[in-house]
């Protein structure tokens, strides 16, 4: 649940409203998928959600679906590089201005067409896909009078956002999705942050920000703890009476190296990352609960066992 302190941006990157994509929802399976896309709305809300990204998966109950069911949402839908086919204008809103603890946020998301399983995915009907890099190129290029910080919430799966990282500049965090990979301790790629969790809320990620001046350069504050330790073994190691010379020499130089290193990252802005399992350890809130209990009576068959928490 969002927490109560200041500071606190709750986002995600899209494919939160359905089961991977297979075939269409068969017709005496529509009420049910839709109740479940109001559930998971309603419970979003109640988590103080800030924004969401649309991810492939969110449209497979369609465009005019999904358009009617954000406006139950409390938070943004966000694709900035999808239009309607018809009128050429954006399905949703292209980006979102945030003001958290006096720092100016710019946030956007984008959907790349080749997430589909092909052409014939009707989940694209009525869609038109701009072009990603070409799309965040100017989305950056418009939020960076505006925003001391831009988010990109992307659905362009992870070898995707590495590109991109290295393509457009600009970008100071890249919340990935899609490809679900668990990235625990991940470098910056140029000067971009770039995220993910596992899918399907299976997972939450927490991304801990230090900022120290206005640069875009950050560094994981796990590479300073490891050089740390690192300095510290080659302190011991100097210390011992059981060394020769030669290998005093080496350490003394290992540990100027180390010195070096660690001055470098003095004034740089800091990050960590934390990615915690939604275990049963994890306590529901009490209106979730309610909810999805009630869901799942009307839903849920005799004797088949109930899906995981």
């Amino acid at each position: 649940m969002r927490e109560k302190e200041k500071g606190v941006l709750v986002l995600d990157a899209g494919d939160l409203l359905s089961k991977k994509y297979s075939n269409p929802v068969p017709e005496n399976g529509l009420k049910m998928a839709t109740q479940k896309d109001q559930l998971i709305i309603e419970s979003l809300n109640l988590m103080g959600y800030d924004a969401m990204g649309v991810g492939d998966d969110d449209l497979t109950l369609g465009k005019e679906f999904l358009l009617e069911i954000s406006k139950k949402a409390n938070f943004p839908f966000l694709s900035s590089n999808l239009s309607d086919e018809e009128t050429g204008k954006f399905l949703f809103q292209p980006y979102l201005l945030k003001e958290i603890n006096g720092l100016k946020i710019g946030i956007f998301s984008l959907l790349s067409p080749d997430v589909f399983t092909g052409q014939g995915d009707p989940r694209k009907k009525g869609l038109i896909f701009r072009p990603p890099v070409e799309t965040a190129q100017n989305i950056v290029k418009e939020l960076q009078p505006k925003a001391d910080f831009i988010i990109l919430l992307s659905h362009l799966s992870y070898p995707k956002d590495v590109e991109l990282a290295q393509a457009v500049t600009g970008i100071h965090l890249i919340l990935g999705s899609h490809t679900g990979i668990y990235l625990a301790y991940p470098p910056p790629t140029k000067n971009t942050i770039i995220v993910q969790t596992p899918p399907k809320g299976m997972y939450a990620g927490r991304l801990d920000l230090v900022l120290h001046n206005n640069g875009s350069v950050f560094y994981n504050t796990m590479t300073k703890r490891s050089l740390e330790n690192h300095l510290n073994n080659l302190n011991n190691q100097l210390n011992s009476t059981q060394a020769s010379e030669a290998e005093k020499a080496q350490w003394r130089k290992a540990k100027e190296d180390t010195e070096r290193s660690l001055a470098q990252l003095h004034g740089k802005n800091e990050f960590s990352n934390t990615i915690t399992p939604l275990n049963e350890q994890i306590k529901d809130h009490p209106e979730i609960l309610k909810m999805v209990e009630e869901y799942k009576s009307k839903y849920v068959e005799t004797g088949k066992p109930l899906p995981p928490k």
